[in-house]
């Protein structure tokens, strides 16, 4: 009996002691403390919004009524070149919202088991096309320029590299060349690397103070960065001295008339948002800012986005990953086809010919292979003729 304590006695204090260091380590790294690092880990990214600290969004306090009318879904979808019944697409592809509008009407709403309309859910980096749009209106006030350097805004940060000549303009379109890549981690194993930090970290100026090397010269490539949206983030709350989320309430979601308030996570309390990624919003608010798109960036008669900044985020200036265009956060899977993506399955699929606006809200796994598969079946909805 008396081994049997002793052995136990040990391990506990054993784990306690490691518990100690690795909370020291977490400290120093600027990550959240184990148990939330290893939550956050292992979440599916549906469960993500509360994990992290964040900031609220306040919605309309009259939200615009959006007119519903019932659509069927076609009895089959391809999908990785098999044709599957569309509930069986939906569950395929991990869906946990599912929302179609033609013409300003709603005409399909669905939501899996456990979630409901006013459910925040991420967008992953569907929030840069929600960075980009902010970005927009200060270019349009005359607040910023696309000409000017990250370190206008941050002198403190420049190192005497190329990272003092990156311009916003270069972080819109994905040209600047800092050297985080978007190489996400499929397991515990995967979250040293770089993205990892940036989307874990309780402190986002002392991560960027330490990742500024350069993978190449500011302007002469095109890679999918998240730190590029992020400085454009850091650039927004310097320039309007305003946290992130006050400021896109004010000046976006409640002119959308959004319903349900959304929240912004970030590194901590008070502190800054998460804006390559970590925005949290029901479906049906997410169909609003696609609606805003669709109607040339007015929100009925109010505009959000100006004429100047549309025609600048829906014209292609750069390719990216499978081949798509690119431009000032904003995908082109497609001509004439225009679509925010996040990571895990988060789509708003905009087809202006059509006038249709589809949203697409999952948990699909990190290494899962779907994109180009997804943007095709949601293209062929889109496509339908009622």
């Amino acid at each position: 009996m008396k081994r049997l304590f002793k052995v136990l006695r040990n391990t506990v204090i054993s784990l306690g002691v490691l518990y100690i260091a690795l909370f020291v380590f977490t400290r120093v790294i600027h990550y959240p403390d184990p148990i939330a690092s290893i939550k956050l880990g292992l979440a599916p990214a549906s469960k993500t919004p509360t994990l992290m600290p964040w900031h609220v969004i306040d919605p309309a306090l009259k939200p615009t009524a959006i007119p519903i009318t019932a659509e069927k879904m076609p009895d089959e979808i391809m999908y990785k070149g098999t044709s599957l019944p569309f509930n069986e697409f939906l569950k395929q592809t991990d869906t946990n919202a599912f929302i179609v509008l033609r013409n300003g009407v709603m005409t399909f709403e669905w939501y899996k088991d456990g979630v409901s309309q006013q459910t925040q859910l991420p967008s992953y980096s569907v929030a840069k096309t929600m960075t980009s749009i902010m970005i927009g209106q200060l270019v349009s006030q005359g607040k910023i320029k696309e000409s000017d350097k990250f370190v206008d805004y941050f002198p403190d940060l420049k190192n005497g590299s190329s990272f003092d000549l990156v311009t916003i303009k270069q972080l819109l379109d994905m040209q600047a060349g800092v050297g985080v890549s978007d190489n996400y981690p499929s397991g515990p194993s995967g979250w040293g690397v770089a993205i990892a930090q940036m989307y874990a970290t309780t402190d986002l100026d002392w991560f960027l103070k330490n990742n500024r090397k350069m993978a190449f010269e500011p302007g002469t490539e095109s890679e999918y960065r998240s730190v590029d949206t992020q400085m454009l983030g850091m650039i927004i709350k310097k320039v309007t001295g305003k946290k992130i989320a006050d400021y896109f309430s004010q000046n976006v979601w409640q002119i959308v008339g959004a319903k349900y308030p959304a929240t912004w996570n970030v590194d901590r309390v008070g502190g800054t948002e998460k804006t390559f990624c970590c925005f949290n919003a029901s479906g049906i608010d997410y169909a609003r800012i696609g609606m805003l798109i669709l109607n040339g960036g007015y929100a009925g008669p109010n505009k959000v986005i100006d004429k100047a900044w549309l025609k600048r985020m829906t014209t292609p200036v750069t390719t990216l990953d499978r081949n798509w265009g690119y431009a000032a956060q904003l995908w082109h899977p497609y001509p004439n086809i225009y679509m925010a993506m996040g990571l895990h399955g988060q789509f708003i699929f905009i087809n202006p010919e059509t006038r249709t606006v589809i949203v697409k809200l999952s948990d699909n796994p990190t290494d899962s292979d779907h994109e180009s598969d997804t943007a095709k079946a949601l293209l062929e909805i889109s496509n339908l003729k009622n």
